[in-house]
């Protein structure tokens, strides 16, 4: 058994584990990690951020686009609750980030005395939005707990985990047994029995609807959910964070908004990789019709409305094991395409009512290839894209998800484009969210992340600002921004900066730039955009129809 520090045994195990990236901040108590990242600095790649916000952020996007682990690292106490705000923004997206934090010293934990970065009981505080998290207390427990980590990310249902390491551990020398076994993905076995029930049940419907979502984008599952639907002629309902999982292109593709008109008709749901919430909790949801579920997360299976069956697996095996089964038992149905490729039409028509954000969003689509990866955001052309916007391949677009974290998408993006430095990453923002990681500029001209960030700037916080005048009788507060010329302020940094005023000129901007070797910042002055959320409730009472 090799002789090696804490520090060393954290980053020889890591590199077993396959992890190539570490996104992070260096500080006092993460000594003895950096200084053995600085020895493997030929094998493992150190992205230091300028706020430990953005190495979660990071760590996330790099995760959500490649598939690989994404890896932070940062101090104890207020380093890790600032990673906190990324960390739940993957626990909502459900994303294999593994968090490593440091620790004050081992014999002072849990004493009070105020060390520094000290806070009561760290692990317990990280553990609302990590799905597994632990401590090693020796030098020789490292690579076990790293090791049990990365399980803990190929088991069952994906979310981040988090692992801390004392200050002293990482400094001191034990007799240290690397693991070399590769991990073995844990994945539930599907009932037979359930999916005999599912797929009679869908084999028989003359009209059966699919909702997906993250999940099969999580499980690779694409092919699998293109071949069922097709075969079952069913229309298929991406939620946010399963856009991209069927092509927008095929007509069996359809927005949200689709489903009220689709759902009242349709006689068998089959929700696969979603919680189903938005379905389940509208008053347009479902109104008795047999609920097929299934999930890799037993506790998400009829959470938001009641199952008639159940399946506890991962996508790619549950949807496998039907495309088995539902032949068996499967009718003949007439193609919808004439149909379905009308009533996306429709539903495109009502989304290009929002304007100017329905033209922006077409001037991005417009400029980016097929295989390019845009990263939304909490804004107006942001809310757009949830909705409406085209996206052709699987871990394509990202959002927040569920936790809407206003401000995360920059620093996102750019994890995004250091996991796939030859394909263009654009992050779109309002300047309200982009001024929560605007430091993060320094970090993309430092480490050459050539992402191309557009700024759509209302100097305000645009969404609370109309509600205030719609809803509150004109009460504007906390609401309107002064913000920097983001051309000089980009310049400062290094990067490109420009300014466009349309959305021609946007997409002109964007076709130069996308493939720029540098990072590039597109100011885009806007006034005030209408809400997209009345024409949603149009969509809902039957004006797609």
């Amino acid at each position: 058994m090799p002789r090696m520090t804490g520090g060393q045994a954290l980053i020889q195990q890591l590199l077993r584990e396959g992890v190539d990236t570490v996104f992070g901040l260096p500080g006092v108590q993460l000594d003895g990690a950096f200084d053995a990242l600085y020895e493997a600095r030929d094998r493992i790649r150190v992205i230091h951020t300028r706020h430990e916000q953005a190495t979660s952020y990071m760590a996330d996007g790099y995760h959500r686009t490649t598939g690989k682990i994404g890896a932070c690292l940062v101090v104890p106490g207020p380093g890790l609750l600032n990673a906190m705000a990324g960390l739940s923004t993957a626990y909502a997206c459900n994303s294999k980030v593994l968090c490593i934090a440091g620790q004050i010293p081992s014999d002072q934990i849990g004493k009070g005395r105020g060390m520094l970065h000290e806070i009561p009981d760290q692990l317990n505080a990280v553990r609302s939005v990590t799905k597994w998290a632990a401590r090693a207390m020796r030098p020789e427990e490292v690579p076990g707990i790293v090791h049990h980590a990365v399980q803990q990310l190929h088991t069952g249902r994906p979310r981040p985990v988090e692992i801390e390491v004392p200050q002293d551990i990482l400094l001191i020398e034990g007799d240290i047994t690397l693991i070399d076994e590769p991990v073995q993905p844990s994945l539930p076995e599907p009932d037979p029995d359930a999916l005999d029930h599912a797929a009679r049940l869908l084999g028989q419907a003359e009209r059966p609807i699919i909702f997906a979502g993250g999940g099969v984008v999580a499980a690779n599952a694409s092919e699998e959910l293109q071949a069922l639907a097709e075969m079952l002629e069913a229309p298929v309902i991406l939620s946010m964070n399963g856009k991209g999982a069927l092509s927008d292109r095929h007509y069996l593709t359809q927005a949200m908004v689709a489903a009220w008109t689709l759902l009242p008709k349709a006689d068998v749901i089959f929700a696969v990789g979603t919680r189903f919430l938005q379905p389940a909790t509208a008053d347009w949801g479902p109104k008795g019709q047999p609920l097929i579920h299934l999930d890799i997360d037993p506790e998400e299976i009829g959470r938001n409305y009641p199952a008639t069956v159940g399946i506890v697996a991962d996508a790619k095996r549950g949807l496998a094991a039907l495309l088995e089964r539902v032949p068996a038992y499967n009718r003949k149905r007439a193609s919808r395409k004439d149909e379905l490729l009308a009533l996306k039409e429709r539903v495109h028509d009502l989304f290009w009512e929002v304007q100017p954000q329905a033209a922006f969003a077409q001037a991005l689509r417009d400029a980016l290839p097929e295989e390019g990866i845009l990263v939304s955001e909490s804004t107006q052309v942001g809310y757009w894209t949830w909705q409406a916007f085209p996206v052709y391949q699987p871990r394509t677009f990202l959002t927040s998800g569920y936790q809407g974290t206003l401000g995360y998408g920059f620093a996102t993006a750019l994890g995004a484009k250091v996991g796939n430095p030859d394909r263009p990453v654009v992050s779109i923002n309002g300047d309200g969210g982009f001024m929560y990681n605007v430091q993060e500029l320094a970090t993309a001209v430092q480490h050459h992340i050539n992402v191309v960030t557009v700024v759509f700037n209302d100097n305000a916080y645009g969404n609370v600002k109309r509600i205030q005048k719609e809803r509150f009788n004109g009460h504007v507060i906390a609401s309107d921004l002064v913000n920097p010329d983001f051309v000089k302020l980009a310049e400062a940094f290094g990067v490109e900066g420009r300014r466009v005023t349309t959305p021609d000129a946007l997409r002109r901007a964007l076709e130069e730039t996308i493939s720029a070797d540098h990072p590039v910042l597109i100011e885009v002055p806007v006034g005030e955009m209408p809400s997209i959320w009345p024409i949603l409730l149009r969509g809902q009472h039957g004006i797609v129809d």
